[in-house]
């Protein structure tokens, strides 16, 4: 006899506020899968009309925490995108070197929460001590250890001195042993692969059809890395920054897990490269853009997959219109394949390896 179950809005195990209505066989396995958001709304869509450009690299960055740095880093984009501005060298470096910090942030982030609802803390413990060398970093160089203020119109407001660089490499050093490490204890760790592995599967097939990005793709072996597949920044500019991806095919929550460690690794490389050839100049145009009138699509890669801007301006202060699909947008309609099927008491797991945004998702 099937069950009706509700999980939500509000529960302990719930990163943001979600509601699940599953109905359920007599073995607990989901039969059936509704999900409903809307919990977190705040019209910034249309709040972003209503401030001038400047303003809005203040809000954008507030769309989400983890991800911060990512919307203004892309809304800038699109706005330099219009104006034809071409970003100093230097400030297109340090662009890259502040996201891939917090994408290590991020993604350690998501792996400490899968190993909590996994009721293994120690290794939950042992992830956010390490995630620590990253907020430490941020605080450090950044003033801040979430919005860290990295991006303005045509560059970084931020800059690198020798002294700075020597703290980013010495933190780099310490961290990528620790975390090759953690990788291991989360590969033999027989409690964590028993809550992951088989669980949540997404088909390379389903993958595809839905649209999926980020880990969540390629944790079903499909690679759509933006930095790759339409490199932007100085990805674009120097090829062997663009990441060596790492893909699997099973498609599991375990997948997913190691999907964030390979990301990991390669943000390491990268910010080193990046940082042992800094280019020397300007981090901005000193000149403030005009704005002329005209639309821009702009995509990145955030810690969750793809971000989109869209952006359209009529020679004004203020956009006239701006949107943003987010990585959990597109990640989102998975859970209904991921969950169907699987037993109701992995439903919070499920969630959780898709690493989801409902802030960013509902605005």
């Amino acid at each position: 006899m099937s069950e009706k179950i509700t999980i939500g809005p509000f529960n302990p195990e719930l990163e943001e506020s979600v509601y699940f209505k599953l109905v359920v066989d007599e073995n607990r396995v989901v039969e059936e899968v509704e999900l409903i958001n809307g919990f977190i709304h705040r019209g910034m869509e249309s709040l972003a009309t209503k401030k001038n450009f400047m303003q809005n690299l203040i809000l954008t960055e507030r769309v989400c925490s983890l991800c911060s740095n990512n919307h203004p880093f892309t809304y800038s984009l699109a706005v330099e995108k219009i104006a034809g501005v071409e970003v100093p060298l230097r400030g297109e470096a340090l662009r890259v070197i502040a996201d891939e910090v917090k994408r290590v942030a991020s993604d350690l982030f998501n792996l400490s929460m899968l190993t909590h609802l996994a009721h293994r803390h120690d290794l939950m413990k042992e992830t956010l001590e390490i995630r620590e060398y990253m907020q430490d970093l941020k605080e450090t160089i950044w003033g801040n250890r979430m919005d860290m203020s990295v991006n303005i119109l045509t560059g970084t407001k931020y800059n690198l001195n020798d002294e700075k660089v020597t703290f980013i490499l010495k933190t780099l050093n310490e961290a990528e042993p620790r975390i090759k490490a953690l990788q291991k204890a989360y590969q033999n760790d027989a409690v964590f692969k028993d809550k992951t592995v088989g669980v949540g599967i997404l088909p390379y097939e389903d993958a595809l059809e839905i649209g999926v990005t980020g880990p969540v793709a390629r944790g079903s072996g499909v690679n759509n890395d933006v930095r790759v597949k339409a490199p932007y920044s100085l990805y674009a500019l120097r090829p062997s920054l663009q990441p060596k991806v790492t893909t699997y095919e099973e498609g599991d929550v375990y997948a997913r897990a190691m999907v964030r460690f390979g990301d990991i690794i390669e943000a390491i490389r990268i910010i080193r490269d990046v940082v042992a050839d800094l280019p020397e100049g300007d981090t901005y145009l000193e000149k403030r853009p005009h704005i002329p009138a005209g639309e821009a699509v702009v995509r990145t890669e955030a810690p969750r997959g793809e971000l989109i801007y869209y952006l359209k301006t009529d020679g004004s202060q203020k956009p006239v219109r701006m949107r943003w699909k987010v990585p959990t947008y597109s990640n989102w309609e998975a859970l209904k394949v991921m969950i169907k099927g699987d037993k109701v008491d992995n439903v919070t797991m499920i969630l959780n390896s898709i690493d989801p945004c409902i802030s960013c998702t509902e605005r």
